[in-house]
């Protein structure tokens, strides 16, 4: 049962992003976690047109107000920690230029020595994709599959060659490359999204919705691997958004990972009984500053090992 544990930095507007991000940097490398993450959000449409998840009436969280840039937060984490693998949960691919975040992955890992973790999705938000899209919202999937293969032909080695619709390299050499190579992790569920992630790319991003439902997705995609071929293991990391609250909140009705530190804890134990390899708890969400922030991070974190996770 036991996991590697993530945290997920702060991004949202309550935090100061200049000084919290490489402060909870630090503490959590100090603390004990394995890795830290980012997610995308780029914008805040208001009125908001199309709900939360393309859900019609479904609110968008104030949380969303504000998200500071991913790839600003891990670089402010890399220049003070030593360890801790730097992870984006998820980058939506095709808001950016394949070319241009290859290359800017590729400088991060090498300045952080091979610390970088791309996990990459395809996102729902149309807002987001008329303001920032490579491409239309229905030609994500498309997007995303050039994407990886810009990523991998710009990390390989020199000269480079890429043809594709979005990005052609006759020939060239780019630079810097990373440390290492960088494991391309994918938020899919089902589908052309698992044939993609099967094929293409190193690991799985699943969401915590439901523990059978990720089990079952986690046994299909083994079985696709297997018919498929695959030989390298599939690497997983967990999603769980965490909402803390200083008291356990009580009641049957209780969603799974809002409550205190120890109904949080008998949440993800039930999760790592998955098998699964690493679990991302993004907990910024309900504290009011950075240092409530690494005070529940620290709780978290030793309760969760004490648990066995």
């Amino acid at each position: 049962m036991t996991a590697r544990l993530g945290l997920g930095l702060p991004q949202n507007r309550q935090y100061h992003l200049g000084r919290d991000v490489p402060d909870v940097a630090r503490a959590a490398e100090r603390i004990g976690y394995d890795s830290l993450w980012v997610y995308e959000r780029a914008l805040f449409p208001e009125p908001a047109g199309q709900g939360l998840y393309g859900v019609p009436g479904l609110p968008w969280p104030d949380s969303y107000r504000g998200v500071a840039e991913p790839l600003v937060t891990l670089t402010l984490a890399a220049a003070v920690t030593e360890r801790v693998e730097l992870g984006s949960s998820v980058l939506v691919a095709p808001l950016h230029l394949p070319f241009q975040l290859a290359r800017a992955l590729a400088t991060l890992d090498a300045a952080s020595g091979g610390r970088v973790i791309a996990g990459f999705g395809t996102g729902w938000s149309h807002d987001e994709y008329a303001a920032a899209g490579v491409r239309p919202f229905a030609e994500r999937g498309r997007v995303l599959d050039e994407l990886i293969d810009v990523c991998r032909a710009v990390w390989g080695p020199d000269p480079v060659v890429h043809e594709g619709p979005t990005t052609r390299i006759s020939s060239a050499v780019v630079g810097p490359k990373p440390a290492r190579p960088i494991p391309i992790l994918l938020a899919a569920s089902g589908g052309r999204a698992l044939r993609r992630l099967v094929d293409h790319a190193d690991g799985w991003m699943p969401v915590a919705a439901g523990v059978e439902q990720v089990a079952a997705q986690w046994a299909e995609l083994r079985d696709l691997a297997a018919e498929r071929g695959r030989r390298e293991p599939v690497r997983t990391v967990l999603r769980v958004n965490a909402v803390h609250s200083a008291e356990p909140r009580a009641g049957e009705d209780r969603r799974p990972f809002r409550g205190d530190a120890d109904q949080i804890v008998e949440d993800l134990v039930r999760y790592a009984g998955i098998g699964l390899d690493e679990i991302l708890v993004d907990l910024q969400s309900a504290p009011r500053d950075a240092q409530e922030l690494k005070d529940v991070a620290a709780e978290v974190f030793e309760k969760a090992r004490a648990a066995g996770i």
